[in-house]
């Protein structure tokens, strides 16, 4: 199978282009054509076998998350998705995988309206490129750079499960297969709060994607707006979806490995936002109308750097090492 036989019979789709795509595949360039008034939010992330997945993952997964980590990152600007590229290296062509992949990737695309409007394949070791393009109101997208001393800090859903998954297909823990068939789908298949990205603009002041760890993106945050905050580690911390699920508390790592997880584990792709104090109650509400869970988990402060509390109030001195590709 060729490569132009190759993408039309995976990636092109017969069906009439949204208002935003007056061109798709099948010329040198896309166009996309941005309502008035809208400013266009593009990101970009790589997938490489071994680095960011495993060779086991189910191929429909790993279509969803190669769109589902870039959505991520339009939700963290508060934008819409309209369109996306996908750029594919694979060592050979397996009908069974690309079908499996295609289904997975579009069944996502379908759920936000994102149409696949070009990119590239060619022979080499597995890598995934997408790149995503959403809309935002001009002047109304959230960055990094809007925290105040003052606000809250909140996260939505839960953290730590795609590092639970991890561990123990490094096999470093074990884990009763409900715990873990759960951790592993939020591993390889995690959800994008495209939704609630939207609605918080106006709300939220700064916003960033979960995808190297709490602490690590959280001081993204702080540098990009030059202030420090609180996390309270206690009590307030969402701690591993996967807990509902476990029969014993024998079932899961011990409470100090679970806050590592949470605070460091990666891979979570939640919202991290903050927002003042006075605007708890539409904060709420837009937790609400996304149908997506949110908590608040700090403080932004004046002072700089970054301070991590137990549920007594003491700091706790750990270092938690998010992840960095070259570290």
């Amino acid at each position: 199978m060729g490569e132009f036989e190759l993408i039309d019979r995976f990636f092109r789709r017969a069906r009439p282009a949204p208002r935003a795509v007056p061109l798709g595949i099948g010329d040198d360039c896309a166009l996309l054509a941005p309502a008035p008034g809208m400013q266009l939010a593009v990101s970009t992330d790589m997938l490489l076998e071994g680095r960011h997945f495993l060779s086991t993952v189910d191929p429909s997964r790993l279509g969803h998350k190669a769109l589902a980590v870039n959505l991520s990152d339009l939700a963290a600007c508060g934008a819409r998705p309209v369109a996306f590229t996908l750029s594919l290296a694979l060592p050979s062509v397996d009908e069974s995988w690309l079908e499996g992949f295609a289904r997975g990737l579009f069944a996502l695309a379908d759920e936000h309206g994102c149409e696949l409007i070009g990119g590239d394949t060619t022979r080499g070791p597995l890598a995934i490129s997408v790149t995503v393009f959403g809309e935002v109101p001009a002047g109304q997208a959230l960055l990094r750079s809007g925290a105040r001393a003052g606000d809250d800090l909140y996260i939505s859903g839960t953290l730590g499960d795609a590092r639970l998954a991890l561990e123990v297909f490094r096999g470093a823990l074990t884990a009763p297969a409900p715990v873990f068939e759960l951790a592993r789908a939020r591993m390889e298949q995690p959800t994008p709060r495209v939704a609630l990205g939207q609605a918080l603009r106006g709300v939220a002041t700064s916003a960033i994607d979960v995808s190297d760890g709490l602490l690590g993106d959280l001081g993204h945050v702080l540098r990009g707006s030059n202030v420090g905050a609180t996390v309270w580690a206690g009590s307030a911390l969402p701690l591993l979806g996967v807990r509902e699920k476990a029969g014993d508390p024998g079932d899961l790592p011990d409470e100090a490995r679970q806050l590592e997880f949470v605070l460091a584990g990666g891979d979570d792709y939640e919202l991290l936002f903050t927002a003042p104090q006075a605007r708890r109650e539409a904060v709420a509400s837009a937790a609400a109308a996304s149908a997506t869970p949110v908590t608040r988990i700090g403080r932004i402060e004046a002072q700089p750097g970054l301070r991590v509390l137990d549920g007594q109030g003491r700091e706790i001195r750990s270092s938690f090492a998010s992840f960095e590709h070259f570290a």
